[in-house]
């Protein structure tokens, strides 16, 4: 009975060609967003979570020795990369460490980013500033959303050669930066809906500023 079965199956098969005669599984996994994330990153290197690597103007931006590393020698220029993702509300984590160069800086992240015209940003200082921005068509500069329009300081923000904690959310018309655990600020602004994530570094003074990321997470609020 058994080999009549079989024989049944392979019949069915070869008559009905463009049906499948074997499980089809569905599309493969994504690595970096397992475990309910949005977007999780090690920068281990054992997966290509889209992140664009290049050496250009001066700036440097590569995935090495377990970090995601930004740096730049071209003042007042802010260089970033994108995971090539489109999301609207999102809150992000990353571990970010000025390892060299000038305090005078600034790095951290970017979120809602459509273009390279248009999108937020989310930065802090080694020399203990931070300071919520917006790029956008028709501006010629950033348009800062802090209060006073400028960069404000905090002794939250460790200086130097260290590493801080940011947190940064996107949620509806509220965007807000914590550092360390705890918030510096939160602006209302209501230009852009959603878009991809980033990670950028600035120098503002001569010097080559190098700063490395790691354990990003990006999440659902």
């Amino acid at each position: 009975m058994g080999k009549w079965i079989i024989k049944w199956l392979l019949l069915l098969c070869v008559t009905t060609a463009l049906a499948a005669c074997s499980v089809v599984s569905g599309p493969a996994a994504d690595p970096c967003n397992e475990n309910g994330a949005l977007l999780r990153d090690d920068f281990s290197g054992e997966q290509n979570c889209g992140w664009r690597e290049y050496n250009q103007g001066g700036a440097v931006v590569e995935i090495a020795e377990g970090t995601l590393s930004i740096s730049t020698s071209q003042t007042g220029q802010i260089w970033w990369t994108n995971a090539g993702r489109d999301f609207s509300d999102v809150i992000i984590t990353v571990q970010a460490r000025q390892t060299s160069g000038p305090n005078n800086n600034a790095y951290g992240v970017l979120c809602r980013y459509q273009d390279e015209n248009n999108f937020y940003i989310f930065l802090i200082s080694g020399d203990g500033y931070y300071a919520i921005g917006k790029y956008q068509t028709g501006e010629q500069q950033v348009t800062y959303l802090t209060p006073n329009q400028e960069y404000v300081f905090s002794d939250l923000i460790n200086q130097g050669v260290a590493t801080n904690l940011l947190r940064v959310s996107c949620i509806g018309n509220e965007l807000s930066l914590s550092v360390n655990g705890l918030p510096l600020v939160t602006v209302t602004d209501d230009s852009f809906t959603g878009g991809d994530v980033g990670l950028g570094v600035s120098t503002l003074e001569p010097g080559t500023a190098v700063v490395q990321f790691d354990d990003l997470l990006v999440l659902a609020p």
